[in-house]
């Protein structure tokens, strides 16, 4: 039996072994949920009034939004609903402006106040409690585990028909390759891509987060060797439903998930430095240059020892 497979038989859970009344029961620890956002005024709501519930049970202690500075009221309807809402660029402002998903999961350390960590999507359409104890429950109820990745079946919605698989076009074309590639023992990951997962505040605080769609898969394999494989682990969330970005969308994005895992390659001695020439693609039959050069902000850690 492989690494891989041995630790998916052993950390492998499902949402239903965490409902909200044995987290609120058993945890010690306090929970802060954070939410990056743009533009997510047609589903934030209903998230929130889920989270907000989950805090009035016990189950969380903070809510918090970051946003991206969204024009359509996804703010606004954040703080409606109770949360606390902070602007991405106005946190730690001495690092410029903020470089997309990534930047904001790690600027939003600086405001959140948990011991447990957990982030969430908020561009998921029928969300449930689940989603946020799955993730959350085995940090909580089980020993030694420091982080969590939640996975799903996502449909792929076509107009108007939803098929059955096919939504994570990424994960399966890119990440799950070059992780099976290169960090074999992380191939039993069912969605390294995933957007929901938990952490360890003392464990997020050690590692770099990379900017932009790069997060997941850096997130991933930095916690990997700085806690163990036995050290992280993955729930079962059932379905997810979110918005499907156009085809011409995903080649940056997965250019920023081959650049999380060569940098790490090149920083391990494993690859030599590739120089990280931009993406280039077709706009018409004109090549277009994406100078978007991966970008990564410290340990939190390093920036708390230094003041």
């Amino acid at each position: 039996m492989t690494a891989a497979e041995s630790w998916y038989a052993e950390r492998t859970y499902h949402h239903a072994d965490f409902p909200a009344e044995r987290i609120a029961a058993e945890r010690t620890d306090s929970v802060s949920v954070c939410l990056p956002a743009r533009e997510t005024a047609k589903t934030i709501g209903p998230i929130l009034h889920t989270l907000m519930s989950l805090r009035d049970r016990g189950v969380v202690d903070q809510v918090v939004v970051v946003d991206a500075g969204s024009l359509d009221g996804t703010p606004d309807l954040a703080v409606s609903h109770g949360a606390e809402v902070y602007q991405e660029a106005a946190l730690l402002p001495g690092y410029g402006p903020a470089l997309g998903k990534g930047d904001a999961m790690w600027r939003s350390l600086s405001v959140l106040s948990g011991d447990l960590v957990c982030f969430v999507d908020s561009d998921t359409e029928g969300f449930g409690e689940h989603f946020l104890c799955g993730t959350l429950g085995p940090l909580v109820c089980e020993t030694d585990v420091d982080y969590v990745k939640g996975f799903y079946r996502r449909p792929f919605r076509v107009d108007g028909f939803d098929l059955p698989d096919g939504g994570g076009r990424v994960t399966e074309l890119t990440a799950r390759p070059l992780l099976s590639r290169f960090y074999p023992e992380l191939a039993g990951f069912r969605q390294p891509l995933a957007g929901e997962m938990a952490g360890r505040r003392e464990l997020l605080e050690r590692v770099p987060f990379s900017c932009g769609y790069a997060v997941e898969t850096a997130l991933l394999i930095d916690v990997y060797r700085e806690a163990g494989l036995d050290a992280v682990a993955q729930v079962d969330l059932e379905s997810r439903q979110n918005r499907h970005q156009p085809l011409g969308e995903l080649g940056p994005m997965a250019y920023a998930v081959l650049g999380a895992v060569t940098a790490r390659l090149e920083r391990d001695g494993r690859l030599a430095p590739t120089g990280g020439d931009p993406f280039v693609s077709f706009e018409g039959s004109a090549l277009v240059a994406h100078e978007e050069g991966l970008v990564e902000r410290p340990p939190m850690a390093s920036l708390r020892a230094a003041t």
